[in-house]
């Protein structure tokens, strides 16, 4: 199962990691990694590459996380809730490849 955690503070998400293998097919052919993979590196990209946001990024086997902190920033907020979104929609049509969590930080 691929678990993806949210860590949120004073209610605004701060950064994720995403970790695992959702097991739904074998690896290179997984339909839900390929989506989540897509969703997250993505999100990861327009963090530091095109909006140029400083972050905190580890890739780590099969874990990923971004972490940033950089209260009251709108586009931010906006590119973390997309994600958050995306990965919701994933985790409700295949709930036992994907699992979203979120940490008070």
């Amino acid at each position: 199962m691929t678990i993806a955690e949210f860590f949120k503070k004073n209610g605004e998400i701060t950064g994720f990691k995403v970790k695992g293998h959702s097991g739904y097919s074998e690896k290179g052919g997984d339909i839900v990694c390929a989506s989540v993979s897509s969703a997250v590196m993505m999100t990861a990209n327009m963090i530091t590459e095109i909006f140029k946001y400083q972050a905190e990024v580890s890739v780590v086997d099969d874990t990923i996380s971004l972490n940033t902190d950089i209260p009251c920033d709108r586009v931010l907020q906006g590119l973390y809730s997309g994600l958050e979104m995306q990965l919701l929609e994933i985790a409700a049509e295949f709930k036992k490849n994907l699992k979203v969590k979120f940490t008070e930080v």
